[in-house]
């Protein structure tokens, strides 16, 4: 752990006051990689339009050096990390928004899905902070964090199409409220911030996959190698990545070795099979949006989550919605990735909107791993004790 956490990527401080009928909420957030805590200041707006919201305070301390040496995340390693680390990211947050636990209104933490072990640090930490504080705690679906990013950054109203991509989901959700989302696509194999990090791992690029893709492909023919488009021109918007990835890896065996330029042709290609997957699956579930719809005149495609940050697949999605005449909105690069004011600003939602848990029920739960932000949508890769895969 750094000698000083809140210097990684973190906001200035701020001790500006709290403002007449504002809420604070700290945000936890442990699901992953990433240890992460923010103060979030916010207020009910009119009936349908997104809370106002500040952000105080954004901590962040990213993983990726202790995870680097084995090409992706190891749970136990994540696990201690949070751990050790947890206590002064959660400090630095308080003193970046000049505030301190006491002047909080509730406490807000990833529930799940994601690493058990990591969940666990967060939640019980965040179970303690709130009993010894006496403040409502309010469980998060981390899907959730990501799904409501855009109406603390753009102040979006409801409803809108969001597409959550990242290294452990692909998915199409129809947000119509708080709590209230329906899933019109999913991935039936691998995630895409996962296929990307496979694809690196396989042509020898190092971890994280996806930024080293995408700077590898800057300087590759993406007409080199012909690889599918998974599903493109199927009815039901879903994702299917593994077929891609075996289509790289055959690539690369014909190829071999790789030289400079091969590796990026292939990462070339692998993005231009991504994009135009990525548009052909998006562009169905824009047109039954407005179907379904009609009576909004401004439709609205979120893209939320770490694969988000990818410049090229932005720009790919953007041209989509110019053609198609919808507003496109991605969160600053910074709120794409894990983090704590994602968690700050569901938790302000739910407790503007008076949906806080009963106090024996919540400090009974226990993390999910898996956590549908769906629940009643039907499982289309089989599903557990644990719950529904996706």
């Amino acid at each position: 752990m750094p000698d000083n956490p809140a210097a990684e990527d973190r906001r200035p401080a701020c001790a500006l006051p709290k403002r007449a009928g504002e809420s604070l909420v700290l945000g936890i957030e442990t699901s992953c990689d990433e240890t992460a805590a923010a103060v979030l200041a916010g207020q009910a707006s009119d009936r349908n339009a997104a809370p106002t919201t500040r952000l105080l305070s954004n901590v962040v301390l990213s993983q990726i050096e202790e995870h680097a040496a084995f090409g992706g995340v190891v749970p136990e390693i994540a696990a201690r990390t949070h751990v050790a680390a947890l206590d002064g990211i959660i400090e630095a947050a308080l003193s970046d928004a000049g505030t301190a636990l006491y002047d909080i209104d509730a406490i807000a933490v990833t529930a799940g899905p994601g690493l058990i072990g990591g969940l666990m640090a967060g939640f019980t930490t965040a179970k303690a902070l709130a009993f010894g504080a006496d403040k409502p705690l309010l469980p998060i679906n981390h899907l959730e964090g990501h799904a409501l990013t855009a109406r603390m950054t753009h102040g979006l109203a409801f409803p809108y199409l969001l597409l959550l991509v990242s290294g452990g989901h692909t998915q199409i959700v129809l947000v119509r409220g708080v709590g209230d989302y329906e899933r019109l696509g999913t991935t039936i194999d691998d995630a895409l911030g996962e296929a990307f990090d496979k694809t690196a791992k396989l042509i020898g690029l190092p971890y994280p996959g996806g930024p080293n893709v995408e700077e590898a492909a800057l300087a590759g023919d993406s007409t080199r190698f012909a690889l599918p488009r998974p599903l493109k021109g199927t009815a039901r918007p879903d994702f299917s990545f593994s077929g891609l990835k075996t289509a790289v890896r055959q690539a690369a065996e014909s190829a071999a070795p790789l030289g400079e330029k091969d590796v990026a042709d292939l990462c070339a290609s692998f993005q231009a099979a991504v994009r135009d997957t990525l548009a052909d699956r998006v562009g169905r579930a824009l047109d039954r949006f407005a179907a379904d719809h009609p009576s909004v005149t401004t439709p609205t495609l979120v893209v939320a989550g770490g694969v988000a940050a990818n410049a090229y697949l932005r720009d790919g999605l953007e041209t989509l919605c110019r053609e198609k005449e919808w507003r496109f909105i991605a969160p600053p690069l910074s709120l794409c990735t894990d983090n704590g004011a994602m968690i700050a600003h569901a938790g302000l939602e739910r407790l503007l909107a008076g949906l806080i848990p009963d106090v024996r029920a919540v400090f009974a739960m226990a993390p999910r791993s898996r956590w549908p932000l769906d629940e009643s949508a039907t499982p289309l890769v089989g599903s557990g004790k644990r719950g529904a895969k996706a």
